[in-house]
């Protein structure tokens, strides 16, 4: 499966996996092919992916690679079957397929790649700004930056969420709650969708200063009653102090894992769950719940 004579196909090897394929792909799109000599379907594929790249003329470049005298990189990318085609851009892997497939849809992974990889690739990263800028407290400049991908992609639902929990961090639910009615009606019951609708059930019973005040004085009084200080976890978690309910919750559990029937790892998992899976409070929590149960 020779390359002479193409002049946007290259063999390529993992010495120069990231020149021909990571560097370059910040240029422009380079499509994979994992393959080795003795795969038929691979001599079917190739021909066919060489056609479709030559003739966008340099938009899209192809780098194919003999799994059977460089394997470092197939390893990486964890291939297990080829062909295994990936397709690299802004220097990492976007989109891919595997096995044989016709011209026709060869033809359409190529016209995705080429007409949604720079778009999609700056909504990633806007969403990846808008969490940092959330993380660090400034909620403004997380809700500017939702409401910005937004008007680009209405029904992005990392975007829908991460907009309703900056309502829900200024003490707007009813904006928070309008919010999650922009979220289409097959992707409600996305992990996303239903951890913010937590949050805004949670904060439903939010504490006055003077009761949270008092429920910490009880459990300064006497730290053994965990009832007391379940009920204290219960007002943190209401007023989104999620670290505060889940240390509290985990000391509890760390006297005694069955607590109440188990009320209190209930409730952890609801405070996980509100807070988000990527937020540090459930990722910490969720590793300290982990060791006390397999202690």
């Amino acid at each position: 499966m020779a390359t002479a004579g193409l002049q946007h196909t290259k063999d390529g090897t993992d010495q120069g996996f990231m020149a021909d394929v990571v560097e370059a792909s910040m240029e422009q799109p380079v499509i994979v092919d994992f393959w080795a000599p003795w795969c038929g379907p691979c001599r079917t594929l190739g021909p066919i992916l060489e056609k479709s790249v030559e003739a966008k003329k340099g938009a899209v470049k192809l780098v194919k690679i003999n799994t059977e005298d460089h394997p470092a990189y197939a390893g990486q990318l964890g291939v297990r079957s080829i062909p295994a085609v990936y397709a690299f851009h802004k220097g990492r892997p976007v989109d891919g397929f595997l096995g044989a497939l016709p011209e026709s849809q060869v033809n359409a992974f190529i016209e995705r790649i080429l007409g949604g990889t720079d778009n999609a690739q700056v909504i990633a990263e806007a969403l990846a700004q808008a969490e940092a800028a959330s993380q660090a407290g400034d909620i403004a400049l997380a809700a500017e930056i939702y409401a910005a991908i937004l008007q680009e992609e209405p029904e992005n639902v990392p975007a829908i969420a991460g907009l309703a929990r900056c309502y829900l961090a200024n003490g707007d639910k009813e904006r928070a709650l309008a919010t999650l009615g922009m979220v289409p009606e097959a992707k409600k019951n996305e992990s996303l969708v239903k951890g913010v609708r937590m949050a805004i059930e949670m904060a439903a019973d939010a504490p006055e200063p003077t009761e949270l005040d008092a429920a910490l004085s009880a459990v300064s009084a006497n730290p053994a009653d965990h009832q007391k200080r379940f009920e204290l976890a219960e007002h943190f978690a209401a007023a989104g102090r999620y670290k505060d309910a889940a240390d509290h919750l985990l000391i509890i559990l760390s006297a005694k894992l069955d607590w109440d029937g188990g009320k209190a790892k209930e409730k952890l998992l609801k405070v996980f769950e509100a807070a988000g899976a990527t937020d540090p409070v459930t990722i910490e929590g969720r590793r300290r719940l982990a060791s006390l149960m397999f202690a």
